[in-house]
């Protein structure tokens, strides 16, 4: 791969917005209305719109970035192995939550959308909002919807999701990590499960558990049910 100057230049203009936003969160005391992930993907398309670089120009140009989604994906898998005890002890509860919320993140969405919108596309999209994107692309389209949509859904599932989960478990007066992080990785996916590794290890290790099975139980068990309510 030969490096361009364009190609650094994207590359140090991503880490230095992220690494700018971080710092802004941290001074925020971590408040969810500064999520350094939602300040980051807001700031650089306002940048890239300015400097006129076309979308697919900037994804090529930071590949790299894309490159190293894989490997932190998988380092989620220490901190999970480091909670294997809990996470047997709570297998059984878990695995119901996962199923229960997963399924209904899906089907109320789609049913809100129809009831309100009534646009076939979007609500075949929004079955697709509460997983990760990669598999939520593969999913929307493969019920009828579109790729692009449902990615964008996703976004802004998550952004909802980490500013307004916070709050409300609070209210509820969520005190375990594990319960936490297995909740925020549910509704919020990726968003979620990097909030939650602010909180502790244990509360992320569950939130990327919880975001894992939430994709797997999603792409399986919903598109069957689709069809039944649009």
């Amino acid at each position: 791969m030969t490096v361009s100057i364009q190609m650094l230049l994207a590359l140090s203009m991503t880490i230095g917005v992220y690494l700018a936003a971080e710092q802004l969160y941290i001074k925020a005391k971590k408040s969810p209305l500064v999520n350094p992930v939602i300040i980051s993907i807001f700031s650089l398309m306002g940048i890239i719109t300015l400097l006129g670089w076309d979308y697919p120009q900037y994804q090529s140009d930071t590949q790299l970035i894309h490159f190293l989604l894989g490997p932190a994906t998988v380092a989620l898998a220490v901190p999970l192995y480091e909670n294997m005890k809990l996470i047997r002890q709570m297998a059984v509860p878990l695995l119901l939550a996962c199923l229960s919320g997963a399924i209904v993140a899906s089907v109320s969405a789609v049913v809100i959308v129809e009831w309100l919108a009534q646009d076939r596309l979007l609500s075949l999209s929004m079955s697709a909002k509460s997983v990760t994107t990669p598999i939520a692309i593969g999913m929307a389209e493969s019920v009828g919807g579109s790729g692009s949509l449902a990615a964008g859904l996703v976004l802004l599932a998550g952004a909802i999701g980490t500013l307004m989960l916070p709050s409300v478990l609070h209210l509820m007066r969520l005190r375990s990590d594990a319960l936490y992080g297995f909740t925020l990785g549910l509704t919020a996916h990726g968003f979620g499960t990097a909030q939650a590794f602010d909180r502790s290890v244990t509360c992320g290790a569950f939130a990327g558990l919880s975001m894992s099975l939430t994709g797997v139980v999603t792409a399986f068990l919903v598109p069957p049910l689709v069809p039944w309510l649009v």
